[in-house]
């Protein structure tokens, strides 16, 4: 088990890189559209965050030694589709907050209109990302299908729609487990799986015992959040406390009370780290990231 000193610098180190490559893949090319929209993007994805999406990606594909210019370009792809999400989440249409990761929500920051197109600028981005990725087409097309079925209907897309859907109703857990292995599922799975086919000559089984990791420490993931959204502040969440009660939202804590959710968690990561044990690599950052889900506190 890799200690969690080891685990922070680790980290640190490769949320200061993504932050880097972000910040070149953000800026205006040759002063060709408008600024506003760049600036507008850029201030919705850089200068916080986890960056737990790109970590995983960074880890397998370091796990599989794939080449760090091809994770760079997966890494950075799967981040700006999280934060376009996070863009249109925020937004009145959908959940209403106006405070993300400490600071103003985009369309609060700037405005509705802003916003919206932020989302589907940051979206395009992603995959121009992965088109240009220093590796072979094979490599880029199963990348650019693996992140466009994560992102859309049959993934956190279609999630989303649930969760809108299912305010104020009752969800049963094999529902509230569905809808979320798709809104947060489904990214995080990818995230894994870009990793992966970064690298070469990873074996179908080795495949899917990462798929399953990654599918377990997703739920693990938004179970944890559900738990933090009852016992954290808004401070530490960077992000209102306490709104998805507000909104009258299934949750874990709401169906299973807040013990057992967490519990839930812990059986989640427990079950993944037995699906990285029958991997053939170094999976000890994996296996580190799997706990640091469900010890987080924002």
């Amino acid at each position: 088990m890799i200690l969690s000193v080891e685990l922070e610098d680790w980290m640190q180190a490769h949320q200061s890189h993504i932050e880097f490559v972000l910040e070149k893949r953000l800026k205006q090319p040759d002063n060709i559209g408008s600024a506003r929209l760049f600036e507008a993007m850029r201030y919705s994805t850089l200068g916080g965050g986890k960056r737990l999406r790109a970590l995983l990606v960074y880890a397998t594909g370091e796990a599989v030694q794939a080449s760090k210019t091809g994770l760079d370009s997966a890494a950075a792809a799967v981040e700006m589709i999280h934060a376009y999400s996070l863009v249109h989440d925020d937004m009145p249409v959908m959940d209403d907050d106006d405070l993300r990761r400490g600071r103003p929500t985009c369309h609060i920051a700037y405005d509705e209109s802003t916003a919206l197109l932020v989302g589907d600028a940051l979206q395009s981005l992603a995959f121009e990302s992965l088109c240009t990725a220093p590796l072979t087409a094979t490599q880029q097309s199963l990348m650019v299908r693996t992140l466009a079925k994560a992102s859309g209907a049959a993934g956190m897309a279609g999630g989303q729609a649930i969760d809108l859907e299912s305010v104020g109703k009752h969800l049963d857990i094999n529902a509230l487990q569905a809808m979320h292995k798709l809104k947060t599922g489904a990214l995080i799975r990818a995230s894994v799986a870009l990793g992966a086919l970064a690298g070469e000559n990873v074996s179908q089984e080795s495949l899917a015992h990462l798929d399953r990791y990654a599918d377990c420490i997703g739920l693990a993931f938004q179970v944890q959040d559900d738990v933090l959204d009852v016992i954290a502040d808004t401070e530490t969440l960077g992000k209102t406390q306490g709104a998805d009660i507000a909104l009258n939202k299934p949750t874990y804590p709401a169906l299973l009370g807040l013990e057992k959710a967490q519990q839930k968690a812990v059986a989640l990561i427990e079950k993944a780290l037995e699906h990285l044990a029958e991997c053939p690599f170094n999976t000890d950052i994996l296996s580190a990231l799997a706990q640091f889900v469900v010890k987080r506190s924002h």
